[in-house]
């Protein structure tokens, strides 16, 4: 009769080894973020610079070109650096809503019927993604936006004028030689906007266009046998099941537009970036200012990643 086999000592014993890889590897990150925090505070003490929040409450005394919200320069800081974030998730919504748009237009012209067509959309995707995002900016606001007509030259349309002192909806009246109307976008919203659109439709529709590929061909030929127009296939057969491969694909594109709003800095747009630096010049709270920056984008990012993961889960197929 053979004895069993000796139960083999604690660290070797696969139920308790992972928790102990865990543990050490946990270990080994607090105690390297306590010793940055220690030599943070240590130099911040040297030269009497400890954190501190108390100016968010004092007047920011300076004023914004842009807001949605009401704002003066004798308001506090910390209503300036809202202003700024209300901005930017402005920004970032249209901006979403756009590029989506833009992006699955483009992502689907390359299956079309029209060699032309498809030549285009692989013309614009292979450009836009090889420019750098600052350069088409810079390109949106000084090029295209700064050279429209004011006055009675500015484009116009009905309930709608384009013109260098930006875009006017809602019955727009000449008043005095200048524009005005019930809703105004600004030139420098109007360049980020676009430049952020513009260069990330072209990453989304690499990524729809990868969806649709994923559809197998089988499908295309069923609907066709069905009767089934190209662009009906498109919308009710092949589109639905290509979601499960676009959606974590959108999650990623959707967050680098999130980050590169910070470079409305090059339209002089002021989104939170630009309010946190003109901050910063004038407190000088250069560790403060730059944790709510942080901070900020951090949030938004993680918001955006918690809504896609929640639409990934919604599209992706169900076993039964």
């Amino acid at each position: 009769m053979t004895s069993p086999s000796a139960a083999p000592p604690w660290w070797r014993n696969r139920r308790y080894l992972p928790w102990l890889v865990q543990g050490v590897v946990a270990l080994a990150v607090g105690v390297v973020v306590a010793f940055l925090l220690t030599n943070l505070l240590l130099n911040l003490t040297a030269r009497g610079l400890l954190l501190s929040w108390s100016w968010l409450g004092q007047p920011a005394g300076f004023d914004l070109a842009e807001t949605i919200l009401p704002f003066d320069a004798s308001l506090p800081y910390w209503r300036a650096l809202l202003a700024g974030l209300v901005n930017t998730l402005r920004v970032v919504i249209a901006g979403l809503v756009g590029a989506t748009v833009l992006g699955t237009l483009i992502g689907t012209a390359s299956f079309s019927s029209n060699g032309l067509l498809r030549g285009l959309a692989r013309v614009y995707v292979e450009v836009i993604r090889n420019i750098p995002l600052l350069l088409q900016l810079i390109f949106w606001y000084f090029v295209v936006f700064l050279a429209l007509p004011n006055g009675t030259d500015a484009i116009q349309l009905p309930g709608l004028v384009l013109a260098k002192s930006g875009l006017f909806l809602g019955d727009p009246q000449l008043v005095n030689g200048v524009w005005q109307a019930p809703l105004r976008f600004t030139v420098e919203f109007g360049a980020l906007l676009t430049g952020l659109v513009v260069y990330t439709a072209a990453f989304i529709a690499e990524v729809v266009r990868g969806g649709i590929a994923s559809v197998p061909k089988g499908q295309w030929e069923a609907a066709s046998s069905l009767g089934f127009a190209p662009l009906l296939t498109l919308r009710r057969i092949v589109l639905p099941q290509a979601l499960r491969v676009i959606v974590p694909g959108l999650n990623s594109q959707y967050i680098s537009l999130a980050k590169n709003s910070s470079l409305a800095v090059a339209c002089g747009f002021t989104d939170l970036y630009s309010v946190s630096e003109t901050t910063l010049n004038q407190t000088g709270r250069a560790v403060e200012v730059m944790l709510i920056l942080l901070g900020s984008y951090l949030v938004i990012d993680l918001v955006i990643s918690a809504l896609m993961n929640g639409l990934n889960g919604l599209v992706q197929l169900k076993e039964r």
